[in-house]
């Protein structure tokens, strides 16, 4: 995982030197790397490292239970780690899955009125109900630590992870800005680029088996080993009542994309279901960063939090590689030769996204009972703009609607991705599919 560039190290640069940092915690989904970034980065810019995993070793707890003094702390630490070093101002203390360790959370405020050490802590399951061996919850320093949120690689760290360099992306964000085609060559490989990271995705353990080995077979039984290491969470950490409940929402999610009107419907996961019974093991889901929601807007206006109706929603999963895993056996092969079949607007509709959540932001979709339908309404330039993803030339009726009545919607600008180049037409601008990363 060496090869793996990462844009959260420019976030980690900026933190040592910002003067007085806070203590950084880093939040994200089990294995999107957080552990190698955070190790990678503090062996480069620290003398000393001092490594504490909490879910390997339990006995690292009792370093922090009976007294918040940093001395203490360090003491303890020292006599369970004799090659550890603390050295003021080049020393980096990393607290590894930190969820494990509530008193550990509370002990970062004392590292920042010290001030002699930087601390990083990483977490898989923070803000989860029920998370922590016994279910117990940190007293979180509110004002003493940083909070920064780690995603799988998104799909501009998978293009450099391919050999895609700046000057591509460069290239094809200006052909995008003056509304130009993309050269043959570099659309071709890009597209065959964007059906590959539809199926790995971006968890790093199987990127960089497909950058290594291009086995499709290895990055799949990686993936599936994922998907079984989020269902042990699930036994393991979420309340005893909600177990079978949440594992029954995440198992649905598949049947939920199949769908024609992809809304997130109770009944789907079990027969009679309600949101009564299922709606806060969805959210231990989604806390979990495995999953994220799509809100139904009530108008296509900004801003468009304001406008979200939150009892209505699409679930995507937050890394396409995953969903695609979760798939029949052969649906890898079917992306690659571009036959989607009866999951290809589920697809499109997941990588985008993957696309747009990697980026920090939230989703949002628009649909009346009219029939009036549209994948995804974004904030772009400072406009709210309607999204359309097709896995082939589809019908835009609803977005041509919408947009010959701005008085109404109050929408004047449209984007359709899929497998087209650059253009516009009928007032639409169209993407091919893997400039969805760059509607920043």
């Amino acid at each position: 995982m060496d090869t793996l560039k990462r844009k959260i190290e420019t976030t980690l640069v900026a933190w040592k030197e910002k003067d007085g940092h806070k203590p950084l915690v880093i939040k994200g989904c089990r294995q999107c790397g957080k552990t190698f970034t955070v190790m990678h980065f503090a062996e480069a810019h620290y003398s000393h490292v001092v490594y504490v995993n909490f879910m390997e070793n339990d006995d690292f707890q009792l370093a922090f239970k009976q007294s918040k003094k940093i001395d203490d702390i360090t003491m303890n630490l020292s006599a369970m780690i004799p090659s550890a070093r603390f050295n003021p101002k080049d020393t980096c203390i990393i607290l590894d899955e930190i969820q494990e360790c509530p008193d550990a959370r509370s002990a970062l405020k004392f590292f920042k009125l010290d001030g002699r050490y930087d601390v990083i802590a990483t977490g898989s399951l923070l803000g989860v109900k029920g998370y922590g061996t016994h279910g117990s919850k940190a007293s979180i320093p509110v004002g003493y630590e940083q909070n920064e949120e780690m995603y799988p690689l998104d799909f501009e760290e998978f293009l450099w992870a391919m050999g895609i360099d700046d000057d591509i992306i460069s290239y094809i964000t200006s052909c995008k800005d003056e509304v130009k085609p993309v050269n043959d060559a570099i659309h071709q490989r890009l597209s065959q680029l964007v059906r590959q990271y539809i199926i790995v995705g971006g968890m790093p353990e199987a990127v960089a088996n497909f950058v290594q080995n291009r086995n499709m077979g290895e990055v799949l039984q990686i993936q599936r080993d994922i998907i079984g290491g989020y269902k042990e969470d699930m036994l393991k950490y979420a309340p005893e009542t909600d177990k079978p409940r949440i594992r029954q929402c995440f198992e649905s999610i598949p049947r939920q994309l199949a769908k024609e009107n992809k809304k997130f419907q109770y009944s789907v996961v079990q027969k009679g279901g309600k949101a009564s019974q299922f709606l806060g093991s969805l959210q231990w889901i989604e806390d979990a960063g495995i999953i994220c929601r799509c809100y139904n807007l009530h108008i296509t206006e900004l801003p468009l939090d304001g406008n979200a109706d939150e009892t209505t929603f699409k679930v995507y999963m937050a890394d396409t590689g995953l969903f695609v895993s979760m798939l029949e056996d052969g649906t890898q092969a079917d992306i690659l030769q571009g036959n989607l079949y009866g999951y290809k607007g589920a697809i499109y509709e997941n990588v985008i996204a993957d696309m747009l959540h990697k980026t920090g932001r939230k989703l949002y979709y628009f649909r009346k009972d009219s029939g009036l339908e549209v994948d995804f309404v974004i904030r772009y330039n400072g406009e709210c703009v309607l999204l359309e993803v097709k896995a082939k030339d589809g019908n835009t009726k609803s977005t041509r609607t919408i947009l010959s009545h701005p008085e109404k919607y109050h929408v004047h600008h449209a984007i359709k991705l899929g497998n087209y180049n650059v253009g516009l037409k009928d007032g639409i601008l169209t993407l091919p599919l893997y400039m969805g990363f760059l509607l920043k």
